[in-house]
């Protein structure tokens, strides 16, 4: 028997599973998993590959007998590419030690080989979308991925839960402070989870793990969506409108990537990029997908998502991912493994 273990990390909690590789290859389901904790940023930047090698470590600890026959390890976590240690150095290190190869990526590329082809953008804590033209003839991985956002909560992550909860409190404090009605049931609901808005910046403020805080509040958008508030429901269809923008921005970056391999014509005269990435459609339909834990916040986000994608380009086709974040480290971990992956600068670690 052959395993994989795969890690998912992301600003709410992680998670380390082992998966059994069948013999067709692929890693069908789930063995086993344990939960760890969400990551922390500091002046010293993300605790993130601690976690790892805490991970790594609990699941030895835990599946003694199992681990042994682990054959690959695959991480997917956020803020891995901005704001943590080396991951190469780390990565070294944990295959040195348990004497398997180690391979890590940013949480949207084991969202996409979890997922499907094309494009996919994951609304978790933050936000990215990241899209890849698919396997070479050999099933290799070509170090090819184009990603949109993924700038942390300050900067961007547009349409991810602490983005979500940031708007969701700005609304709020309009209505507090009178300016604005309509975040009334928001004020109430981030009351009731925060206490008195006067204590809310020495919360936020003070926080290393600031934007998980904040996407917990989007657990109560959700809920008052549900129950009618107008003001909660846009904001979710504005989320979802924010992925398929950014989904759509990764898809174009792909498919120029993706075109410059076949950049000549027939008669070998150079071909426009603008005109290789035109022509996407003719070799092959490009998909997009949803993915993460805040796109299960509603029909309102999933709309806004389908709208939007469709206003910007009709001849795209959504579709729903095969799987999750985690389904996708254990592919990761397979195919690295494997020696399948191209490594890419702040995307893939092998």
């Amino acid at each position: 028997m052959s395993l994989i273990l795969g890690i998912d990390i992301g600003g709410t909690g992680s998670r380390a599973a082992l998966g059994e590789v069948d013999d067709a290859g692929s890693v069908p389901g789930i063995v086993d998993q344990i939960a760890g904790p969400r990551i922390e940023i500091g002046p010293s930047g993300s605790n993130v590959m601690s976690v790892v090698r805490d991970l790594v470590k609990s699941a030895a600890e835990t599946w003694p007998d199992l681990f042994s026959e682990v054959s690959g390890i695959g991480i997917g976590a956020t803020g891995i590419a901005s704001l943590a240690e080396d991951p190469a150095e780390v990565l070294a290190e944990i295959s040195a030690e348990y004497g398997v190869p180690a391979v890590a990526a940013i949480d949207a590329v084991t969202a996409h080989l979890g997922g499907t082809g094309g494009a996919i953008s994951v609304l978790g804590t933050g936000a990215i979308a990241i899209a890849h033209p698919g396997p070479g003839e050999a099933g290799h991985w070509s170090a090819e991925w184009s990603r949109a956002d993924g700038w942390g909560h300050l900067f961007g992550d547009r349409g991810g839960g602490a983005w979500l909860g940031r708007h969701g409190l700005e609304l709020a404090l309009r209505t507090h402070d009178g300016i604005d009605e309509q975040g009334r049931a928001l004020l109430e609901a981030a009351t009731r989870r925060f206490g008195p808005p006067a204590s809310w910046p020495g919360q936020f403020y003070t926080r290393n793990d600031r934007a998980g805080l904040l996407a917990e509040f989007a657990v109560d958008i959700a809920e008052t969506a549900r129950s009618g508030d107008t003001a909660s429901a846009d904001l979710l269809r504005s989320a979802g409108e924010e992925a398929a923008r950014s989904a759509l921005a990764a898809t174009r970056a792909a498919c120029r990537a993706d075109a410059s391999s076949r950049s000549t014509l027939a008669d070998g005269a150079p071909q426009s990029a603008a005109a290789r990435a035109d022509s996407r459609t003719a070799d092959r339909p490009v998909y997009i997908a949803l993915t993460g834990g805040v796109a299960a916040a509603g029909s309102h986000l999933v709309e806004g998502f389908r709208t939007e994608a469709a206003r910007l380009d009709p001849t795209i086709t959504i579709v729903e991912p095969a799987g999750g974040p985690l389904d996708g480290a254990l592919t990761l971990g397979h195919l690295g493994a494997g020696g399948k992956l191209g490594a890419q600068d702040r995307v893939i670690w092998t």
